[in-house]
C-alpha cells in the first residue's frame, strides 16, 4: 500500500496530468498521483520528464536497459513494470526486458549491453562504484555525448525509482497488458513476431 494517498487534491494541474495520462497510458500513473500532493514537485517532475524525453544521443535500447537495471538495483517494481510495458510497446526484445534482473546469468545481451547494465548498477550503488576501465570502454564505444546521456539517464532513473520505492508505489499491471497470457517471455516474443 502506498505511503501517500493516491487520491490527491484535484487541482487544475492534476486534472491536466490525469487527462494526459489516461490518453497516453490508458490509466493515471501512480507516481503522478503521489507527486500531485505537492504541485510544485509535480510541475518540476513534469518539466524534467519533458526534457529527458528529448535526449537522443544514446540508443533507445541501451537507454532502456540502463534505466531498468538501475530500477532493478533499487527494487522499484513500479519502474520495472512500466519500463517493460513501455519498451515492449516500442518493439524491444521482450526477453531482454524480462531478463534485466538476472542479466549476468542471461545470454540475451551483447557485451556493450552488459557494460551498460553494469555501469547502471555501479552508478546506482551508494556510494557509486564505477570503475575507470568500464567508464573508458563505454566512453570510447558510445562517444562522449552518448556516455554523458547514459550517465544522466541513470541518475534520472535513480530519482524516479527512489521516490517510487520510498513511497511504496508498486506495479500497476502494465506488463500484464502486453504479455500473451500463459506464455513465458520467449514464447510471448515469438507469438508477437508471428502475428
Amino acid at each position: 500500500m502506498a505511503r501517500v494517498s493516491l487520491d490527491p487534491p484535484r487541482t487544475i494541474l492534476f486534472r491536466a496530468v490525469e487527462w494526459y495520462s489516461r490518453r497516453t497510458y490508458g490509466k493515471v500513473l501512480d507516481p503522478g498521483k503521489a507527486l500531485a500532493h505537492n504541485p510544485r514537485v509535480l510541475w518540476g517532475d513534469l518539466r524534467l520528464e519533458q526534457s529527458v524525453a528529448k535526449w537522443n544521443r544514446l540508443d533507445s535500447d541501451l537507454k532502456a536497459l540502463a534505466v531498468m537495471a538501475s530500477a532493478a538495483s533499487i527494487g522499484c517494481s513500479w519502474c520495472m513494470d512500466f519500463g517493460y510495458w513501455e519498451n515492449a510497446e516500442r518493439g524491444m526484445d521482450r526477453r531482454k526486458l524480462h531478463d534485466v534482473p538476472v542479466w549476468r546469468e542471461s545470454d540475451a545481451y551483447t557485451p556493450l549491453e552488459r557494460d551498460v547494465m553494469e555501469y547502471a548498477e555501479a552508478m546506482t550503488a551508494t556510494p557509486p562504484v564505477v570503475g575507470d576501465d568500464l567508464a573508458e570502454r563505454l566512453r570510447t564505444t558510445l562517444g562522449e555525448p552518448a556516455f554523458v546521456e547514459l550517465t544522466a539517464m541513470v541518475a534520472v532513473e535513480n530519482l524516479r525509482s527512489r521516490i517510487n520505492a520510498a513511497l511504496d508505489l508498486t506495479s500497476q499491471g502494465f506488463k500484464d497488458s502486453c504479455d500473451v497470457p500463459g506464455a513465458g517471455p520467449t514464447d510471448a516474443a515469438a507469438t508477437a513476431t508471428a502475428d
